[in-house]
């Protein structure tokens, strides 16, 4: 049976192209000591593809996630009869991985008879903030992971109000889609980051979307078309050529955001009152644990 003086969580994250588990301890006053945290990213199985390829996501996640549970129970120094309970992400996400993740979750469950936390991915993203300090709640989440961009209210556990999403691509996918128009490696994100370093942001005139209006949603699909039509233009792009329309795009795509944000904190505001904080957030294993 677990031990009473202290309540200990697995969490386990399959949800897209990184295997991870981690061991927290939940404190009376809801904060969290993250005792371990193994994550193992599969950039190399996917990046000969230019993007994730779910199947071998799926067939990564059973190779690895024996090993990665294992190791992070070692390096938290509990055993498994201490469990106070087991987390999963359930979804939304690439659902051959959530299903390798759920499935070993609900067998941990079973074996050592502990409860089973279902979690929904995008709700651990809205409850990490408060894993490592008291967060207090009302306070305003901005989630921008690889698949997800939305404005957040987190009234309080389960109880949430969506003020803005995207409403075509993720802010991440838009990264990681300009990336590969431009040839850049892959994973895409970091790559526009790196080249827009040394580009002149203000050589390509392209739409900031959204901007102005009274909702807090979000559009990226326009502003990757517009890319696509100005490196169409180009008969042979040079480097130079490369990083000025990486360092473009993200001046589009940080003022568009910076205005959503504006809009989506006013909204806040008018239906909640002050936030006691605007937090960002993405995730791994930890974050399956925090409920």
């Amino acid at each position: 049976m677990p031990d009473d003086r202290r309540t200990l969580v697995l969490g386990i994250e399959t949800t897209c192209d990184e295997t991870a588990a981690a061991v927290v301890e939940r404190l009376s006053d809801g904060t969290a000591n993250i005792l371990s945290n193994i994550v193992r990213s599969q950039t190399e199985e996917h990046a000969i593809y230019g993007g994730v390829v779910p199947e071998i996501a799926a067939r990564a996640h059973v190779d690895l996630l024996d090993g990665i549970v294992d190791s992070a129970m070692k390096d938290a120094g509990v055993g498994y009869a201490q469990l106070s309970a087991v987390a999963a992400a359930a979804g939304p996400g690439l659902i051959g991985g959530v299903i390798v993740g759920l499935t070993t979750a609900k067998a941990i469950a079973m074996v050592h008879d502990t409860p089973l936390i279902a979690v929904n991915h995008l709700e651990a993203h809205a409850l990490t903030p408060r894993l490592t300090c008291a967060l207090a709640f009302p306070y305003c989440l901005f989630l921008a992971s690889g698949g997800h961009t939305q404005i957040v209210a987190v009234i309080g556990v389960g109880n949430y109000v969506r003020l803005g999403t995207t409403v075509d691509d993720a802010i991440g996918e838009a990264f990681d889609k300009v990336a590969k128009m431009l040839g850049l490696p892959y994973p895409g994100g970091p790559e526009v980051e790196l080249a827009a370093r040394g580009g002149d942001a203000t050589r390509f005139a392209l739409p900031r979307p959204m901007l102005g209006r009274d909702d807090a949603n979000f559009s990226l699909s326009g502003l990757k078309t517009a890319v696509r039509n100005e490196a169409a233009r180009l008969t042979t792009p040079e480097p130079q050529d490369i990083r000025d329309l990486c360092a473009s795009f993200q001046a589009a795509v940080l003022e568009s955001t910076a205005d959503r944000l504006s809009v989506g904190l006013r909204l806040f505001q008018e239906r909640f009152g002050p936030p006691r904080a605007l937090v960002a957030a993405g995730g791994v294993a930890a974050n399956q644990a925090i409920r």
